[in-house]
């Protein structure tokens, strides 16, 4: 008989893979094998997102499909968010997928499962801390490390609080031995991800915030090392000298909206002045650097003075890329009790007018960078990134196929269409070009 095999399905943010990478570790540890595909599975393992309702509504959707397309007697365990959120009611809604309490709880804290057994009845399935589980090796030359779990903030919009819990960082040690794990591994780029990264090692008001002396720290192990998912107010002079010194000046400000009023009624930080100017002293200070912020459309009050401030923004910001995103009435959350809703319909106008303004911005930025010589990281063939792109988030670079994966190359670029570039090695590029860059 075979070794067990298992397969993980991961939706949601970059913290999720984080997740769904410590539990493939921990279900290899206990001899089990990943599987070619779900269908050929012995475990199946959704792992789900429950941020806004859209994530929701595809997270039961694949748990649907899943249970269908799975092989007989194969165990589907849903996990994440979802399942942290909603466990009850998604276990009576969803009786095929197996969330019993014994089997899955979410990753607030912990998650309990039974790694490819089945437990007699009444055994405890193991307690398992996923931030400090050990990790598969990554298949890619980049890896995600989260660097704490939860968050202490109360913005109205977001439950997450609810259901990931208060802040939890972890020790600067144990983070710069995932580090040199990964990079033993072969491991090229590092991106440090957390609900509030900024806010490392100061949880629930207690402590220091130790992120600019982590980000020191990792620079010195890794060679590429980038930050998701910064709070505005903290985003420290400390914090941006160490992320200028990376040699990989990518800035992720979780902005949400510039209208001072406005982000008041979000319970945040901040307002569209303050940003500009950060976002100009950066750029003074490195002119390389890139920027993506995400923003939300339509929370409740939102006017059409706050809708023409955000696009006036935008357009002075000139941002890198950028994500628009319909406000979510999420259950339990201080906005679910506003006045002001706006109507769906003006969302969508919304959301349009934005998009269409920041899609050409981000197509005017990277024409700008045609005949510029590039440092590029391989991530597979065919594909790579400057420290422009954030893994699965931002644009590519399409390279010449022979270019080894894992590899970091001086190009040249030489063609943009919208978020993508095409690049070139010089010599291929002068011959296309007919004149250096």
């Amino acid at each position: 008989m075979g070794r067990r095999t298992y397969w993980i399905e991961t939706l949601g943010c970059p913290k999720n893979q984080v997740d769904s990478d410590k539990l493939a570790g921990a279900l290899l540890a206990d001899g089990m094998d990943r599987a070619d595909a779900a269908d050929e599975a012995d475990l199946v393992v959704v792992n789900t997102c429950a941020f806004i309702e859209d994530a929701r509504v595809e997270s039961v959707d694949t748990v649907l499909a899943l249970a269908d397309d799975r092989r007989p007697g194969a165990r589907l365990v849903v996990t994440g968010c979802l399942a942290e959120r909603y466990g009850d009611e998604l276990a009576a809604a969803l009786p095929e997928a197996g969330v019993i309490g014994a089997e899955v709880a979410g990753f607030a804290s912990s998650v309990a499962v039974t790694l490819g057994r089945r437990s007699a009845a009444g055994a405890v399935a193991p307690d398992l801390d996923l931030l400090h589980l050990p990790r598969p090796a990554p298949s890619a030359p980049w890896a995600y490390v989260k660097v704490a779990e939860g968050c202490d903030r109360a913005c109205g919009f977001c439950a997450i609080p609810s259901f990931r819990g208060p802040q939890r960082s972890r020790t600067v040690a144990s983070v710069l031995a995932e580090v040199d794990e990964l990079v033993a591994f072969g491991t090229r780029e590092v991106v440090l991800v957390a609900q509030d990264l900024a806010s490392f090692g100061r949880d629930q008001g207690v402590g220091e915030r130790r992120i600019a002396e982590l980000v020191t720290a990792a620079t010195a192990r890794v060679e590429r090392l980038r930050l998701l998912y910064l709070y505005p107010s903290d985003l420290t002079d400390a914090l941006v000298e160490a992320v200028l010194a990376t040699g990989l000046p990518y800035f992720d400000l979780l902005l949400q909206h510039v209208s001072r009023p406005l982000l008041r009624r979000m319970r945040r930080w901040g307002d569209g002045e303050r940003f500009l100017a950060r976002i100009e002293g950066i750029r003074q200070a490195e002119p390389d650097a890139a920027f993506r912020s995400n923003f939300i459309v339509g929370y409740p009050g939102e006017t059409e003075d706050d809708h023409d401030a955000l696009l006036a923004f935008v357009a002075a910001a000139q941002l890198d890329w950028c994500g628009f995103f319909a406000y979510s009435a999420e259950e339990g959350t201080y906005a679910v009790g506003l006045d002001g809703a706006v109507a769906p319909e003006l969302m969508a106008e919304r959301l349009a007018e934005l998009r269409e303004r920041q899609d050409a911005i981000t197509a005017s930025r990277r024409d700008l960078l045609i005949g510029r010589p590039i440092e590029v990281l391989v991530d597979g063939p065919g594909v790579g990134r400057t420290h422009r792109e954030a893994p699965e988030i931002d644009g590519v670079v399409t390279v010449p196929a022979h270019l080894a994966p894992g590899t970091t190359h001086r190009l040249v670029v030489t063609g943009a269409l919208g978020p993508d570039l095409t690049a070139e090695v010089p010599a291929e590029a002068l011959a296309r070009c007919g004149s250096a860059p």
